[in-house]
């Protein structure tokens, strides 16, 4: 049992024999263990070099090995739900030394990627999606005259969403070579919620007193098998070959801990759920932090829940994430953790709407697309009072192109009557979340990951609908900035003499002072953390059109390619959206490129 996380290298014997999963093969049984332990010591360190997630992977070091050792891969397609599990299954297929460059700009994903690896069948960031893929190439394999499994690893709190039941429906009345093994560790981020948990809790319970229960499996028409656990190979070993050798859909029930190994992680698996990376001691900072965006809208959440006994909050299984851990504590009749269950959650808003409650939903930018018709057909047609609070909202740093929130506000935007707005700073968090609150129908409030912006001394103005405020009067070019890039937007108003206006709503937009702005300046310039394409710089386009203005416009925001995982600050540079970046888009614009820009 490991205590800390090592800061020198440790030393891996028989790790350092295996490249691939075919050298693994050459091992005896008896030697896995000592394998496992090895592997267990190089993830914590590698993490440990560059941040990440590693409570999953902690989890599944001896499924991950046996599953290898057992399958064909890659010809036999090993499909990994949520994927933040795989760093083990990383280290195991030739990328053991590039762990060391992990999330950072050129280095591995932190999730499976297809374009990175043979050994990766399926692309995976968000949940629940591994059957339904696992079942396509299984069902592939059986048109193509092959015999072999498919593989699908799934966690317990990833089979609540919706999606893994429908292909479990679809599952059961085929005779495809799909192997589901369900990673029970009780876990997502925070602890499952739902009648599943209970369900495989009291199966778990049953299997230590006698037969266990398989019934809800078996009534879906799969063969089921377990519980077994997952970290004893003498056990596992033979569940795994006697599932890979029965034919049709199979299930195996495999019991982990999440953060196996690493003491620490087992006592806490929420707060272990991911590690920043270890950096050298330095000085306490001689300001306190920032609270974090997130924060904000915790801290909202309880105020505002205080006056108002309507409010209800809605998460899917982001409790820590979206911080509604105050909120869940005390007031804790009207928390609602949903599982990983998006669409219901936008449904179960609707519901409260229609009996006089006031739902907040929190939800990731990434996750709300996945209840996307459930905002539409649900909430914004019949004009319900939900607010949805958007998190991660843009570029997300190094969890990369899978968690990026970038395409919310096109998705929001043409619904009627939507209010979407993108707050600049902690004021204005909080200042739209409560009018959104208040608003007569469905609202939106985008934020991003990180540190809150603190308001611009001096430029505090009230917040009415649809209205934006002025920061800087200037000459020439206007800078029309929606959401988070405010700092940066300032700093090249005023050193070129720019105008600077907060947009602060993308819907209704201010029309009026964009006409204006149109009248009076060469160029308008949209900024937004948002993709280009339908997003603020374009309902600023259609104003334009409309109203027969030929001021020239220059859209700044994601170009229209996946954005790699890195820092937050080298994918804004990437895109353009840092100071330098904006500036020589401007001076392009406008006809003209001094040297060294």
């Amino acid at each position: 049992m490991l205590h800390t996380i090592p800061e020198q290298r440790p030393q891996t014997p028989l790790l350092d024999l295996i490249d691939n999963p075919d050298q693994l093969k050459s091992l005896a049984p008896s030697q896995l263990p000592q394998l496992a332990r090895e592997l267990r010591a190089f993830l914590l360190y590698s993490v440990g070099q560059t941040g990440g997630h590693f409570g999953a992977g902690l989890g599944v070091v001896e499924l991950t090995i046996a599953l290898h050792y057992l399958l064909q891969t890659p010809d036999e397609q090993l499909v990994w739900d949520v994927g933040h599990q795989t760093y083990p299954h990383k280290i195991l297929t030739g990328r053991r030394e590039q762990m060391l460059g992990m999330r950072q700009s050129g280095g591995l994903s932190p999730f499976p990627k297809r374009s990175e690896s043979r050994y990766d069948s399926f692309g995976t960031g968000h949940s629940s999606t591994s059957i339904s893929a696992a079942l396509g190439m299984a069902l592939a394999q059986q048109l193509q005259g092959k015999k072999q499994h498919t593989v699908a690893v799934i966690g317990d709190g990833a089979m609540t969403a919706g999606m893994a039941f429908e292909a479990l429906n679809h599952a059961a009345h085929t005779s495809a070579n799909l192997l589901v093994i369900l990673n029970d560790n009780e876990m997502s981020i925070s602890r499952n919620e739902g009648g599943l948990a209970t369900h495989l809790a009291r199966t778990v319970k049953q299997k230590m007193d006698g037969p266990a229960s398989a019934d809800l499996f078996q009534a879906l028409e799969f063969g089921y098998s377990g519980p077994v656990d997952g970290h004893n190979f003498s056990l596992l070993l033979p569940a795994l070959e006697q599932a890979l050798n029965t034919a049709g859909p199979q299930l195996l029930h495999v019991v982990t801990r999440k953060g196996k190994g690493f003491a620490p992680a087992e006592a806490d698996p929420v707060g272990y759920h991911a590690l920043t990376k270890i950096e050298p001691v330095k000085a306490a900072p001689a300001t306190p932090k920032r609270p974090k965006y997130c924060n904000v809208f915790g801290q909202w959440l309880c105020d505002t829940a205080a006056v108002d006994n309507r409010l209800v909050g809605i998460t899917p299984a982001m409790r820590e994430g979206s911080d509604l851990i105050a909120f869940s504590e005390q007031y804790p009749e009207r928390y609602f953790d949903v599982a990983i269950a998006e669409q219901h959650a936008a449904t179960l808003a609707a519901g409260f709407a229609c009996s006089g409650m006031k739902p907040v939903l929190a939800i990731y930018s990434t996750f709300l697309q996945r209840a996307y018709d459930q905002v539409v057909h649900d909430i914004a047609i019949q004009e319900l009072d939900v607010l949805i609070a958007i998190d991660r909202a843009g570029l997300v740093g190094e969890d990369g192109a899978t968690h990026a929130g970038c395409f919310d506000i096109a998705f929001l935007r043409c619904l009627p009557d939507m209010l979407v707005m993108t707050p600049a700073d902690e004021q204005e968090l909080s200042a739209m979340l409560t009018l959104g609150y208040e608003h007569k129908g469905p609202a939106a409030v985008r934020y991003p990951r990180g540190s809150a912006a603190e308001a611009q001394s001096g430029t505090t103005t009230p917040l009415q609908t649809g209205k934006s405020r002025t920061l800087h009067q200037g000459q020439k070019v206007a800078l029309l900035n929606f959401g988070p890039l405010l700092d940066t937007a300032s700093k090249v108003a005023e050193a070129n003499d720019y105008t600077l206006v907060d947009m602060r709503f993308v819907k209704p937009l201010d029309a009026e002072a964009i006409s204006q702005l149109a009248g009076d300046h060469e160029l308008l310039v949209s900024i937004e953390d948002h993709a280009v394409q339908g997003g603020a710089g374009s309902a600023v386009a259609e104003h334009l059109q409309q109203a027969r203005l030929n001021t020239d416009l220059l859209m700044l925001g994601i170009p229209d390619r996946w954005i790699a995982h890195a820092s937050r600050a080298e994918q804004l540079a990437e895109c353009g959206l840092d100071a330098a970046g904006i500036e020589t888009s401007i001076r392009q614009q406008l006809g003209y490129c001094p040297s060294g820009l």
